[in-house]
C-alpha cells in the first residue's frame, strides 16, 4: 500500500463498491437476476429518439414541399402581372397629380384593372426608382404595358397637360425670392403659401437645413428649367420638383474631387451662383479661374487678398437697390459685401444653370485675378492690377 497515492486508493475503493453494489442481491433483482445490464433497459428509450427524428425528417421535408409549391404558384402570380402575362385587354386614362405618391399611383393602377398587386409594384417602382421618373400628367395606359412600360409611360413626355395645369420657365440666376415671385403670376399657388413652404417645409436632401427658417436656405437648390404645375399645387410639392431636378444634375465625382480640394457641395454651388451673375454667357470656365486664383492664388493672391470684389453678392445684400454701386455701398457691413470681406458669401446669391455649375467643378487653367466689362458686351481679363487698370483706363472699359 506505500505504493500507492491517496487519488490511486480512492480509485481502488470506488471501483470496489461499484463491484459490491452490481454484485448485491437487490441489484440483481432488479437486473432480472444476472449480474449483467439486460438488453432492455435502454434501446427503448433510443428506439423513442429516432422514431422522433424520423418524423421531424418528414415534417420538414413536407413542408418544404408545400411552402415551395405555394410559393411557385404565387411567384406566377406575380411574374404575370410583371410582365403583362394572361391580362385582359384595358386601356385606363391615369391622371398623376403632384400630390400623388408611388403608393397613390399603385392604387389608381389597381382600380383601373391594369396591375393586380399593388405591393407588388410599389416594391417594384421603388427598386426602378420611379418616383424619379413619373411626372404629372394625363396618361393613357393599357394592360398590354408591363411594370417598366407602365413607368416609362407616365414620364412628363408622354402626358398631356389639362387645363388645370400651367407651364414655367424659371430663368438661371433667379433668386428664391424671383422663383417665388413667378410661380405665384402664373397661379402655382399664392406668394405667402410658397413663401412660407421655403421657410418651413421639410426637403428630404442633406444640403437643405431642415432646422432654418430662412428662404435662403434654398438659395442655389432650386433648378433652373422648364416645368408643369397644377394650377394651386401644394407649395412645397412645387418647390420640391425644382430641388429634385437639382439633385439629379449634381456630378458625383467631380463634385469628390471638389471636396478633395477642400470644397463642399455649398461651396461650389455658391462659387457657380458667383459665376451665373458674373457671366455673359460665355465665359464661365474665365470666371470660375479667377474666383479660384483669389481664393486660392499665393501670397497675396494676385494682389487682391483673397477678395473677390463681385458686385452681384453685395447687391444681394441690398435687395432694394437701384442704380449703380457706390463707394458707400461698398462699406456696408454684410457677409455678402465681397469688398468688405474676404473669400466666399455665407450662402449662394442665385441659382445657377447647368454651365455655371459644371465651370465651377472644373475651372479654365489661367493667370486671371481681374476682369472688367467691356463695350463689346464680353469681359475682359486680365493678369495684374496694372493691365487691368490699363483697360479701365481706356476707351474700350463699358464704364
Amino acid at each position: 500500500m506505500a505504493d500507492y497515492k491517496s487519488g490511486d486508493t480512492a480509485s481502488w475503493d470506488s471501483e470496489q463498491v461499484r463491484r459490491s453494489q452490481s454484485n448485491s442481491p437487490a441489484r440483481r433483482s432488479q437486473s432480472g437476476g444476472s449480474g449483467r445490464r439486460t438488453q432492455d433497459s435502454q434501446p427503448p428509450a433510443n428506439r423513442r429518439r429516432r422514431k422522433k427524428r424520423h418524423f421531424n425528417v418528414v415534417t420538414y421535408i413536407l413542408f418544404v414541399l408545400v411552402t415551395s409549391a405555394i410559393l411557385a404558384g404565387v411567384g406566377w402570380l406575380l411574374i404575370n402581372d410583371l410582365c403583362a402575362f394572361n391580362k385582359e385587354d384595358i386601356t385606363a386614362t391615369i391622371e398623376v397629380t403632384a400630390d400623388d405618391t408611388i403608393g397613390s399611383i399603385a392604387d389608381k393602377l389597381h382600380d383601373a384593372g391594369l396591375i393586380e398587386y399593388k405591393w407588388f409594384f410599389r416594391l417594384f417602382a421603388t427598386v426602378a426608382d420611379a418616383k424619379d421618373k413619373i411626372g404629372t400628367g394625363t396618361y393613357e395606359l393599357s394592360t398590354e404595358m408591363d411594370y417598366r412600360a407602365l413607368i416609362v409611360g407616365m414620364h412628363n413626355s408622354s402626358g398631356n397637360l389639362n387645363s388645370d395645369t400651367v407651364r414655367v420657365t424659371i430663368p438661371e440666376g433667379y433668386t428664391v425670392s424671383q422663383i417665388i415671385k413667378l410661380l405665384a403670376e402664373n397661379g402655382v399657388n399664392t406668394e405667402e403659401n410658397l413663401l412660407e413652404a421655403a421657410k418651413t417645409a421639410n426637403f428630404d436632401y442633406d444640403y437643405i437645413d431642415n432646422n432654418s427658417e430662412d428662404i435662403s436656405r434654398l438659395e442655389g437648390y432650386l433648378f433652373p428649367d422648364t416645368y408643369d404645375f397644377y394650377l394651386n399645387e401644394k407649395a412645397s410639392s412645387a418647390l420640391n420638383r425644382l430641388i429634385k431636378n437639382f439633385n439629379s444634375k449634381l456630378d458625383e465625382e467631380k463634385l469628390a474631387q471638389a471636396e478633395a480640394r477642400g470644397y463642399d457641395l455649398q461651396d461650389i454651388i455658391t462659387i457657380a451662383s458667383l459665376i451665373e451673375k458674373e457671366t455673359d454667357g460665355t465665359d464661365q470656365a474665365n470666371i470660375a479661374s479667377v474666383i479660384y486664383n483669389r481664393l486660392e492664388g499665393p501670397g497675396d493672391k494676385g494682389g487682391t487678398y483673397g477678395m473677390l470684389q463681385i458686385d452681384a453678392s453685395l447687391l444681394y445684400a441690398l435687395p432694394d437697390h437701384t442704380g449703380p454701386i457706390t463707394n458707400e455701398d461698398k462699406q456696408v457691413d454684410s457677409k455678402y459685401n465681397l469688398y468688405k470681406y474676404a473669400g466666399l458669401p455665407p450662402t449662394p446669391i442665385a441659382n445657377p444653370g447647368l454651365a455655371s455649375i459644371e465651370a465651377a467643378l472644373d475651372p479654365a487653367d489661367t493667370n486671371y485675378y481681374y476682369y472688367a466689362l467691356g463695350k463689346d458686351g464680353k469681359h475682359h481679363f486680365s493678369s495684374t492690377l496694372a493691365e487691368h487698370n490699363a483697360f479701365l483706363n481706356s476707351g474700350d472699359y463699358a464704364g
